[in-house]
């Protein structure tokens, strides 16, 4: 059985190869408060190394994470969707409108339309506002109908179950139907691949953002 050193050293040969570069980032990259600094500090060291892996790729970047850790990294904002929101965008606590506003653009988060309070643009609002995140889904759509039957890779990062149809399950389906595609999935507990896709995947047991931080190197 291929050790860990084997299986990055296969990714990256994957990577190097493919025609596109699909891309999951979970809850294991999450960035918390200024507690957790030193562990912020390795998942920011993460994305460093994940942008030096693909940069030079056609890749689209899948998140569920709402912290918006990716938007101050080197990877393309035009290349990335987070679905589940972003808390440094504003809302409409009551739902009244569909206007989305950037951190601190409405003095006092007070909602202009209905004087309701602003809240955070993520999932776990009472009244969840897509529009904010609607157009980039619609470029991540048609981005993916152009990779059936190209050399694709797939990289899943730290995902686990907590919003499985966002990444896990569409991601399998696309590797399922995808004759030339390749799942790279990495977790430190959830890192199991379906029997439909075991002979097309590659599933490595380790925290997502150790594994890129302990395998360095630039194609």
């Amino acid at each position: 059985m291929a050790n860990n050193e084997e299986k990055y050293a296969r990714m990256r040969e994957k990577v190097c190869s493919a025609e596109r570069i699909l891309i999951g980032i979970g809850g294991e990259w999450g960035i918390e408060g200024s507690l957790k600094e030193e562990k912020n500090q390795r998942v920011r060291q993460a994305y460093g190394e994940l942008y030096a892996l693909v940069k030079d790729k056609d890749y689209f970047i899948v998140t569920t994470l709402t912290d918006g850790a990716i938007y101050d990294t080197a990877l393309l904002k035009e290349r990335f969707v987070a679905p589940c929101g972003n808390v440094h965008w504003r809302q409409c606590g009551k739902g009244c409108t569909t206007d989305i506003w950037e951190e601190g653009e409405v003095k006092g988060d007070v909602c202009p339309h209905c004087g309701g309070p602003l809240v955070e643009n993520t999932i776990q609002s009472e009244c969840y506002i897509e529009e904010g995140y609607l157009s980039q889904w619609k470029k991540y759509q048609l981005w993916l109908s152009t990779t059936l039957n190209k050399e694709l890779v797939v990289l899943e990062l730290g995902v686990g179950f907590k919003t499985p149809t966002v990444i896990r399950w569409p991601f399998e389906k696309t590797v399922f139907f995808n004759k030339k595609a390749w799942l790279f999935r990495v977790h430190q507990e959830l890192f199991q691949t379906s029997e439909e896709i075991k002979e097309k995947s590659t599933p490595i047991a380790k925290d997502s953002v150790e594994f890129l931080i302990v395998h360095p190197g630039k194609l």
